[in-house]
């Protein structure tokens, strides 16, 4: 287990007695597909730490639509805003895949931030480049395109998400097309469009779960 949380970033400066502190805190607990870990508007109890698969933050409107705000890799954390801040769950939280997560109850979360200013720095950056983006997407929203959406989209999870080889960057990405179109804040019919045109083009390939993105034909 301390191999695995020295590749969360956010416990990548600590020594091993400190990783043995938070494994002492910590549970893990696994879970299948579909498994929601938390609900919109629930009161926020706990912080969690992706060790393995992925998880989306969504929300829903009055009408029941979904909007997908992010999608959780292993060894990103999630759950924090409302141990903040002390209000509800601003979003949901569900499972992609199979997953295993470390929980940390409310008060040790507390303890933990008192205790570790870098673990408390790496929080408050990593919320700031949360408000960045939903800035960058209300921008997004009022001004670009559909088509450039989605290619901004797919670029932006090949930068956070993907694995390099040469020019070919491989994202394993277990998100359907409605996911994909509510992530990039479009119509899955014009969702459908632009990565036609990309395949067609040789630009995205898609295999199972996954799909490669070629940079040179990208920039060509």
């Amino acid at each position: 287990m301390i191999e695995l949380l020295r590749k969360v970033q956010l416990f990548e400066k600590l020594n091993d007695e400190q990783l043995h502190h938070i494994l002492s805190i910590a549970r893990k607990q696994s879970f299948t597909p579909g498994t929601v870990l938390f609900q919109e508007n629930d009161q926020g109890a706990a912080f969690y730490v992706l060790l393995k698969g992925s998880i989306k933050i969504f929300t829903r409107s009055s009408s029941g639509d979904e909007k997908i705000l992010s999608l959780i890799q292993a060894g990103e954390s999630f759950g924090e805003l409302s141990l903040l801040d002390g209000r509800p769950r601003s979003a949901s939280a569900q499972t992609l895949e199979n997953s295993a997560v470390l929980v940390i109850s409310g008060n040790d979360f507390h303890n933990l931030l008192r205790g570790h200013f870098e673990i408390t720095r790496h929080i408050m950056a990593e919320l700031c480049r949360r408000l960045r983006d939903t800035n960058q997407h209300v921008y997004d929203l009022t001004f670009v395109d559909s088509r450039t959406r989605v290619l901004k989209n797919v670029i932006l999870l090949a930068n956070r998400h993907g694995t390099r080889t040469g020019n070919v960057i491989t994202i394993k990405v277990p998100l359907n097309y409605d996911e994909l179109a509510q992530l990039a804040g479009v119509a899955k019919q014009a969702l459908a469009q632009v990565l036609r045109d990309l395949e067609d083009r040789k630009i995205l390939t898609f295999g199972p779960n996954e799909y490669k993105l070629d940079l040179a034909r990208l920039n060509g």
